[in-house]
């Protein structure tokens, strides 16, 4: 996994390094270099503008500059905040060494009609981006590529500095960064994570409870139902209160009769001992009867791998701390951040990672934020990012194919943070195998066989990492 470092963190691992400031500096800016040359493909008649700043991401540029020039590149570096001199020819690449991951306050990239359409490569994070939350302060420039050092910023990889960072390329100048409590989850943790069916497998290995749906909400339950279905639920339970049986159910799908009456939880209960996994709340609807009954069913599931999402969060409130404190197994909560705002009493900070992290200690429980980047906390701190969906996502029923997924992954033995993760990286990954336009979440549902068959599968780069370039720069 990639590990991940705030700002803060890594002002530490860097104050810990036992080589001089440098060393660090050189190492850098041969990295820094080295990007440079890929982008170029060449150094004759090459010319590139250097905008430096005063503190050590200047350095660090003004290093990669040298290595340049001893290359045979014309270089011309232009101190951050400072006019562009008159350049001797048209510009091959502009490397934004101005600020780094501390920097505070506004910075606007140099503005010029030789800059116009020349790709940016920025060093260590774009200036003017925050590397904490990836807000942005003025006008940064936009790069095609980001060579940061040691390990990837949050800045790198929530919006809008994820789209401003381009391609992210980190590299490795000897910080030790083993402390690491945020993680970058891609494709190959996923294929760790989620384990293949055995040949002594049965239904009921893997069966899933769920309850959903209410009046007008059936498609709640039928989108989750089939997402667990697709996601390795050897069986699915469905229990609709205040509908009975559902007809419009998935074929494979099981109703569980008898929960047409307020206290339908005391039918859903008699039905834990056969799940490996729980799911409450998409489209259950938020009436006094239910919501009492879904914190009853919660308490009740102490022992189940359970996941609450929807309808069930907002059935939980204020009184989710409470609700959730006498579980066995940590519950997965999957807010939005309407939802987070429910359960926290108020929405989450521009540091989400934090947010997160704060809510499920104060719950006791795995929270899934969703989000551009989705941010999976754990109670005792650790957290992971998912960058893998995108705005198509952004559509009705999406959430309930989550709920479901997490709820198939769990019942398959998955423990909750890891299951939380998991479901969040294939979501955005079967979404990225739709359309770019018109997706729905059926889409999505339909996806997800082919997304975890892609994970047995050889990927480049899994087995071992390909050294690409391999130019000296020193």
């Amino acid at each position: 996994m990639q590990p991940v470092v705030t700002p803060e963190e890594m002002a530490a691992i860097d104050a810990a390094a036992p080589e001089p400031v440098d060393v660090l500096i050189g190492r850098a800016g041969a990295a820094t270099a080295r990007e440079a040359l890929q982008i170029l493909r060449g150094t004759y008649g090459r010319r590139v503008v250097v905008v430096a700043g005063k503190g050590n991401n200047g350095n660090d540029g003004r290093d990669a500059a040298a290595r340049l020039a001893r290359r045979g590149v014309q270089v011309v570096v232009v101190p951050a905040g400072s006019p562009l001199p008159p350049l001797p020819g048209p510009v091959d690449l502009v490397v934004d060494a101005a600020y780094g991951t501390g920097f505070r306050g506004e910075y606007r990239a140099p503005a010029h009609p030789a800059l116009e359409g020349v790709p940016v490569l920025a060093v260590d994070i774009p200036s003017g981006v925050d590397g904490l939350t990836g807000a942005v302060a003025g006008s940064p420039a936009q790069a095609v590529r980001t060579v940061t050092f040691a390990a990837e910023k949050p800045g790198l990889l929530f919006p809008p500095g994820r789209e401003l960072a381009g391609e992210v390329v980190v590299a490795d100048i000897g910080l030790d960064v083993s402390g690491w409590s945020i993680g970058h989850v891609g494709a190959d943790d996923v294929a760790g994570w989620v384990p293949a069916r055995p040949v002594t497998s049965h239904k009921w290995k893997a069966a899933v409870l769920l309850v959903a749906g209410s009046p007008g909400m059936t498609g709640a339950a039928h989108l989750a139902a089939r997402a667990a279905q697709r996601c390795g639920a050897g069986m699915v339970r469905v229990a609709s209160p205040g509908l009975g049986f559902d007809p419009g159910l998935p074929t494979e799908a099981v109703g569980v009769p008898g929960v047409e009456r307020d206290d339908w939880d005391a039918v859903v209960k008699g039905q834990l001992a056969r799940a490996g996994a729980l799911v409450v709340g998409p489209g259950l609807g938020t009436e006094s009867a239910t919501e009492s009954a879904v914190r009853r069913l919660v308490v009740a599931a102490s022992d189940v791998p359970t996941v609450v999402d929807g309808d069930g969060l907002t059935a939980l409130g204020a009184d989710a701390a409470l609700v959730l404190s006498g579980r066995a197994v940590p519950a997965v909560l999957t807010p939005h951040d309407g939802e987070f705002a429910r359960l926290a009493g108020g929405p989450p900070a521009p540091d989400r990672i934090a947010a997160a992290r704060h809510l499920a200690a104060r719950m006791g429980a795995v929270v899934l934020l969703k989000g551009p980047t989705t941010v999976v906390a754990h109670p005792e701190g650790r957290a992971r990012l998912v960058t893998e969906g995108d705005q198509r996502l952004a559509t009705a029923g999406t959430g309930d194919v989550l709920s479901g997924c997490i709820g198939a992954l769990l019942a398959r033995g998955i423990e909750p943070f890891v299951a939380a993760s998991a479901g969040a990286w294939l979501h955005g990954a079967a979404a990225h195998r739709g359309s770019t336009e018109g997706l729905i979440a059926g889409d999505v549902v339909e996806a997800l066989p082919a997304t975890l068959a892609s994970l047995r599968s050889p990927r480049p780069g899994a087995a071992a990492q390909e050294v690409l370039g391999g130019q000296s720069v020193g």
